[in-house]
């Protein structure tokens, strides 16, 4: 059912906001005080044991970036760290496209020849895949399942590519659509020719968006039908029930019908999420009212892009997103694969501010996953840690907005009747900065848990307190024993 969250009350709460923000530099107190705004902590701070308030939740690893290096190896490489990421607070692996395309080794595997072969044909140039063997794709799925990870299979189901020629009578002309044991397809499963794709003897084309419009796939085809997901040998059966996938991110949605997505899941569930590439969130809402599956945000996306990077303004935070409605359906993320390639700077968040994004996410609602080069960083992998633990542990209940404006973003998840839940405090001003707000912590002890300000405080009986926010960055706060 769909959950609307109220988000136009959130300014109300301005009513109970103090002036006391500055853009002048404030000097945080050496003593743990707050300037005698409230009454100043006398004793050492000691923290929660934050892994003491699980709630549930996790991350997702996306597991590659593009064209990862080295060839052949990357099963292994990510098999390797599999024990971290599962001690961090991970539970889903996001592999890239396991299969053979076109492109051979070179192949990331967006240009899909053979859905069967994992690595252990002769065909488009190699054995192995440009990620390794089946071999070893199976001791990744097994290690992943050892330490309770799911793993989530790429699938590509709107365009093939690296099939031979064969004259197409509905293009009068020859076209690359033959798919068979000697023309890109060597496992011999799912065979195609030029009447699985558009335009066919059914329609010219569906109701997606055309790319690769000579290998684009007609999913109305009873045939395609089969062999996707109703055979017991389909594709979606076999990576299942004989590769051992938990789950499904399906590459780019807007080529195809969302009912492609449901009439999948109704056969073989799991957790699912699409590319459906469009910053407006009316637009993803749609998709998974009618698909069923969650769906990557990429309307939080281009808001926290033109937060902090194009338009330097945090009330774009306030704008329209996917994880404000369908919290449960939202799968936020801060880079992928497509917006960190080819030195790509208008799609993409400057490594300056990726923190406070990643901060944003963690503590927010929605479903984070959380980007290979990003977490590999060794200048972002302890930050990116503790932000996973506060998003595992104290980062739940209501999300309730306290304050916004141009530079200060303060939100609040209210927590549980057994957790206290946090504040995040966003300043992206040059200056560190204060604000009062109200709290439901009257009379509690309460300490940065981002690690980002040794500020501390005690809030008031009447839940008013005090929060510090360093210059150019963030802090999270709860209360302390």
């Amino acid at each position: 059912m769909k959950r609307k969250l109220i988000y136009g009350t959130v300014f109300t709460a301005l009513l109970s906001l103090s002036a006391c923000s500055s853009d002048d530099a404030d000097t945080p107190d050496t003593d743990g005080g707050n300037g005698g705004e409230n009454p100043p902590v006398t004793s050492q701070p000691q923290a929660l044991d934050l892994n003491a308030y699980k709630n549930g939740q996790g991350v997702m690893m996306q597991t590659f970036y593009w064209d990862v290096e080295p060839r052949g190896d990357w099963w292994n490489v990510i098999n390797d760290h599999i024990e971290d990421w599962a001690d961090a607070g991970v539970n889903r692996l996001w592999l890239p496209v396991a299969t053979k395309g076109q492109s051979g080794g070179y192949s990331m595997g967006y240009d899909p020849s053979d859905y069967f072969d994992f690595g252990e044909f002769n065909q488009q140039g190699t054995v192995e895949t440009r990620f390794g063997s089946r071999a070893e794709l199976e001791s990744l799925i097994s290690n992943a399942h050892d330490h309770n990870l799911e793993v989530i299979a790429d699938i590509v189901l709107n365009h093939n590519s690296g099939g031979g020629e064969e004259f197409n009578p509905y293009r009068n002309k020859n076209t690359y659509t033959l798919f068979d044991e000697t023309h890109g397809n060597a496992s011999g499963m799912f065979n195609r020719s030029y009447k699985d794709y558009h335009p066919n003897d059914i329609h010219e084309r569906d109701s997606g968006d055309l790319f690769y419009a000579e290998q684009d796939v007609c999913h109305d085809q009873e045939r395609v039908q089969e062999w996707f997901w109703k055979k017991d040998n389909s594709v979606a059966k076999y990576y299942k029930n004989v590769m051992g996938f938990d789950g499904w991110r399906f590459d780019y949605v807007k080529g195809f019908e969302p009912w492609v997505v449901k009439a999948w899941l109704n056969e073989v569930g799991g957790f699912a999420v699409g590319e459906n590439y469009d910053g407006n969130g009316a637009v993803l809402e749609k998709w998974v009212e009618a698909s069923g599956a969650s769906a990557f945000d990429f309307a939080c996306f281009y808001k926290m892009e033109e937060a902090f990077d194009r338009n330097k303004d945090l009330t774009f935070l306030g704008k329209d997103m996917l994880r404000k409605t369908y919290p449960e359906k939202a799968v936020t993320f801060v880079a992928n694969h497509d917006t960190e390639k080819d030195d790509n700077v208008d799609n993409r968040i400057d490594e300056s501010n990726k923190m406070k994004a990643y901060a944003y996410i963690l503590t927010h609602d929605g479903y984070p996953t959380i980007f290979y080069s990003d977490y590999e960083n060794a200048i972002f992998q302890d930050e990116l840690k503790n932000l996973i633990l506060i998003h595992n542990s104290l980062a739940t209940g209501e999300v309730e907005v306290l304050f916004n404006d141009n530079d200060e973003y303060i939100m609040r998840r209210k927590g549980t009747a057994t957790n206290p839940g946090i504040i995040l405090y966003i300043n992206t001003n040059s200056n560190v900065k204060r604000r009062e707000i109200n709290s439901n912590w009257a009379g509690k002890k309460i300490m940065d848990y981002a690690k980002q300000t040794s500020y501390s405080t005690t809030v008031a009986e009447d839940g008013t307190v005090t929060l510090e926010a360093p210059a150019n960055s963030y802090s999270i706060y709860s209360i302390m024993e």
